[in-house]
This record gives structure tokens, C-alpha cells and sequence, in this order.
């Protein structure tokens, strides 16, 4: 066991993760290996196109090529650890690489809350507003939508992630978790944490309650719109450019008020870790497939590109 002055910083960290259940680490090794490489491979994939495809150079697109550079970011900055702590019997993180953890953690949720906002406001315009949707979500609009999402996050990350590192530590450097989080850190000070709760409470006021209110507005109008033009035609066309949203939304949102609604049992803290590694590894996965399986735009832009790479290699193989 790693010995640790009270009040000072540990070199490392044990991550206790899935410890109690050794029997399980190396299934969950090849399943979380496997999901991390069909989440980068797919989040990947969207970018490619987006950026590939000029059909697909709409607000839209924007902003989903946005959510899968975070979700890529995100589970690169947690999987890579996980493996390695679910491989060997070492469970360390180094004192860097954990502050690195809640800091980039914080950062992208953080981010995914406002952007996720966001594109709500898109999707309104878009089914509300349609005869004005090019002049309202114009190009430069959206960049500074994008970058209002980004400095958001990192603004309320550098202030929360800041404090949380500057508290002394009470000597103990377990974490029972499989990566380093904010409150857990918090767990470890030797001090009153009254002002770092305030603080984590009212950043999650400002970037999780509030952008959802904002996705809850932005729908009402949606959901009165089309009730109002009575139209089975339009209510279908509402459903197609929304229900990818909604349900990466309902993905998001639901996790965060599953924790919270948890009794405090004993087991509530395992199960908090399978939940967390569904939001880390899972819905990352599932974002791109729920927007490629019912987009026509995105099927037919990855239908376009690989048949013009076939036609390109045949071409190439025909001069020689």
C-alpha cells in the first residue's frame, strides 16, 4: 500500500474499479475494448463524411461532427486507463494523469450539456422556422454557437477541476471508481468542501438544468407547431429530423437522473460505476448508429464515397 502525507498530493491514485469482481475485469476488458473501437471507428466515420461529403455541410452536420469529436475525446481520455487497469493487477493512475481525468471528464460533459442545447435550437428552427432557416442558423452563427459550447465547458471545468485540485488530501489515495471524478476527489480532502459543493451545484444549475430546460422549450414549440398544422405528412418530417436528437438526448439526460433518483443503498455505488460505464463507453457507441441508421443523407453520403473509391481503385487497376 502506497503510504501518503496528510495534506499532500499522492504520486498516484488506486482506481478500485471493478476489483471486488476479479472474475468479471477480463470480460469486461474484451467487451469495453471492442465497444471503444466501434465508438472511434464510427464517431470517426461521421467526421469523414461531414467533412468528405458537401451535402452534408449544413448546420446539422456541424454541430453532430462537433458531438463526435467530443465523444471520441471523451472515452479516449477514460478507456485507454480502464484497459490497462482491467488487464494487470496494477489498478494505479498517476497523480498528472488523474487531475488530467476530471479535468478534460468535466470539460466534455460539461460541453455535450450546452451542445446538445443547441442543437435543439436547430431542430426548432428547422421544423418552425423553415422558409427562415438559412438566414437564422447561418454559418457564422454556428461557429460561435459551437465555441460558446466549448468555452462553456472548459470555463466551468477550469473553476471547478481548479479548486478540487488545490484541496488537501487526507492521506488516503483509493478512489472507488474505475476513472477520477470531481466528487470523489472531494471524498479524499482533509477539509470543509462546503464552498467546492456550492460551487459543483451551482455549475450543474447553469450547464445541466438549464440547457435542458432549453431542449424542453425548443420541443414544446416543435411539438405545438405540428400539432397545430394537423398533418400526418409534416408530423412524419418532424419525427425523421428530430427523433436522432431526441434520443441522444434522452441517452444523456437519463443516465444523469437515474444517479439521482438511486436510493442510497449500499449497491447504489456499484451500480453508479456500471452506469458510468455505460455513459462512457456504450452511448458514445450507440450517437453515431442512431444517427446514420435512420439519416438517408448520411447512408447515401457513405454509399457515395465508397462507390467512388471503388470506381477510383477500378480505374487505377484498369492503367495497369
Amino acid at each position: 500500500m502506497v503510504e501518503v502525507a496528510i495534506g499532500s498530493s499522492p504520486e498516484v491514485f488506486v482506481l478500485l474499479g471493478f476489483s471486488e469482481r476479479p472474475s468479471l475485469e477480463p470480460v469486461l476488458f474484451v467487451i469495453v475494448s471492442g465497444i471503444y473501437v466501434v465508438s472511434v471507428l464510427g464517431n470517426s466515420t461521421i467526421i469523414l463524411l461531414s467533412c468528405m461529403d458537401v451535402h452534408l455541410h449544413t448546420p446539422v452536420y456541424f454541430f453532430l461532427v462537433n458531438l463526435s469529436f467530443l465523444d471520441i475525446s471523451f472515452t479516449t481520455s477514460i478507456v485507454p486507463q480502464l484497459l490497462v487497469n482491467l488487464w494487470g493487477p496494477q489498478k494505479t493512475i498517476r497523480y498528472g494523469g488523474c487531475v488530467a481525468q476530471f479535468y478534460i471528464s468535466h470539460w466534455l460533459g460539461a460541453t455535450e450539456c450546452i451542445l446538445l442545447a443547441v442543437m435543439s435550437y436547430d431542430r426548432y428552427a428547422a421544423i418552425c422556422r423553415p422558409l427562415h432557416y438559412t438566414v437564422v442558423i447561418h454559418p457564422r452563427l454556428c461557429r460561435s454557437l459551437a465555441f460558446a459550447s466549448w468555452l462553456g465547458g472548459l470555463t466551468t471545468s477550469m473553476v471547478g477541476s481548479t479548486l478540487t485540485m488545490l484541496l488537501p488530501l487526507c492521506g488516503n489515495n483509493h478512489i472507488d471508481h474505475f476513472f477520477c471524478e470531481m466528487p470523489l476527489i472531494m471524498q479524499l480532502a482533509c477539509v470543509d468542501t462546503s464552498f467546492n459543493e456550492v460551487e459543483m451545484y451551482v455549475a450543474s444549475v447553469i450547464f445541466v438544468v438549464l440547457p435542458l430546460g432549453l431542449i424542453l422549450v425548443s420541443y414544446s414549440r416543435v411539438a405545438w407547431a405540428v400539432l397545430k398544422i394537423r398533418s400526418a405528412e409534416v408530423w412524419r418530417k418532424a419525427l425523421n429530423t428530430c427523433s436522432s436528437h431526441v434520443a441522444v438526448v434522452a441517452l444523456f439526460y437519463g443516465r444523469i437522473i437515474f444517479m439521482y433518483l438511486q436510493p442510497a443503498k449500499s449497491n447504489s455505488h456499484e451500480q453508479g460505476k456500471f452506469i458510468a460505464l455505460f455513459y462512457t463507453i456504450v452511448t458514445p457507441m450507440l450517437n453515431p448508429l442512431i444517427y446514420t441508421l435512420r439519416n438517408k443523407d448520411v447512408k447515401k453520403a457513405l454509399r457515395h464515397i465508397v462507390l467512388e473509391n471503388r470506381c477510383g481503385f477500378g480505374g487505377t487497376r484498369g492503367h495497369i
